[in-house]
């Protein structure tokens, strides 16, 4: 597809989908998916991991229903490997990424391919929906809402329509990935960022589109919660180590909150037998660190905008620290040391 196609025109698509361990979620994502209000050929690429559940067995379902439906297998598991798998095996000239834990609106993707056409931009993406079943699942989507959740990316918070660093998971041309190359496969997490900066570089636009949205579910349980805060924090660092545009200030933020409420919790106990001149100020205000963070955190909880019961926002005090911590320490990990080999054990389970 080039620049120049004409908005009423509908080129096939091919949407592609990692997908493990999916049994509750894949059905509903494939059916919305199905259920697009779009005219155009559409295919669905589906690459399997290893899962240890019934998400095969529902896969295998599905295409014997509806052709369209189709699968590759991806015995490693890792995204990255998973969205290139699906990208070769597909073949319309929109690709158009989804998740399994996610459904799409009825008029998400007429809405994306116009915008590719009216923008010319490569790579388009919006907001991610997140939303919950569950009333923890609810109050860790009110979290993602939350500037004091994921520190306010415009894909969480909103933003008006324009250029942007990079996509919640992507509408593409697909000869974008002729030109820059495909999702780099050593980078298990945010390989959607790494991607987006390559597309920029090349001269190409990546594009924010408020008007599109995604309806995400999040992790329906704590342990889940942390473990994938975690990953998300070491991957970030990574990118930080790797590129010089991955460094932010704001990426640093939390590491520093955390340290200084860990200080300040340990001040509490600990006392110098001999304070120097001035150091008794200093321990006063560093004590008062774990007192100004969780008053930060009953804030956001008390004024997140999302319709929660009073049972979920208290759920809040718990799911922002879930957040916060594991994603610093997390951070701090993959800038000094790299990532290595780490896994978000909240998805893959043994």
């Amino acid at each position: 597809m080039s620049p120049e196609t004409t908005e009423d025109q509908q080129p096939g698509v091919s949407y592609v989908m990692p997908v493990l361990n999916e049994a509750g979620y894949i059905r509903e994502a494939v059916a919305s998916i199905l259920a697009q209000d779009y005219d155009g050929d559409k295919e669905i690429v589906l690459a399997l991991g290893p899962s240890t559940d019934n998400t095969t067995a529902i896969v295998e379902q599905l295409h014997a229903e509806d052709p369209r439906v189709r699968f590759v297998h991806n015995p490693r598991g890792r995204t990255p490997i998973a969205l290139n798998l699906a990208i070769k095996a597909s073949r319309y000239p929109v690709v158009i990424r989804v998740d399994a834990h996610s459904t799409l609106a009825p008029g998400y993707t007429r809405r994306g391919v116009e915008t590719l056409f009216r923008t010319g931009a490569s790579d388009v993406g919006g907001l991610m929906d997140a939303r919950g079943r569950t009333p923890l699942q609810r109050a860790v989507a009110a979290a993602y809402h939350s500037p004091a959740g994921l520190g306010g990316a415009a894909y969480h918070s909103g933003a008006p329509e324009g250029p942007a660093e990079s996509a919640y998971l992507g509408i593409f041309r697909r000869e974008v990935f002729d030109e820059v190359g495909y999702y780099d496969e050593s980078l298990w997490r945010a390989q959607d960022w790494e991607l987006c900066l390559r597309i920029r570089n090349a001269g190409r636009t990546v594009w924010f589109d408020p008007e599109l949205r995604t309806v995400y579910y999040p992790r329906e349980r704590l342990r889940d919660l942390r473990r994938q805060s975690y990953a998300s924090g070491v991957w970030r660092g990574e990118i930080a180590r790797r590129h010089r545009e991955g460094k932010s200030r704001r990426h640093d933020l939390p590491p520093a909150v955390v340290a200084a409420v860990a200080a300040g919790v340990v001040s509490w106990f600990v006392r110098p037998a001999a304070p120097a001149r001035g150091t008794t100020a200093a321990l006063a205000l560093l004590r008062l660190a774990p007192v100004a963070y969780l008053g930060g955190v009953a804030a956001a909880a008390a004024t997140a905008k999302s319709r929660l019961s009073p049972r979920e926002r208290l759920l809040m005090l718990a799911v922002l620290p879930t957040i916060h911590f594991p994603w610093a320490v997390g951070f701090v990990r993959g800038r000094a040391a790299g990532a290595g080999s780490t896994l978000d054990k909240g998805r893959v389970r043994a």
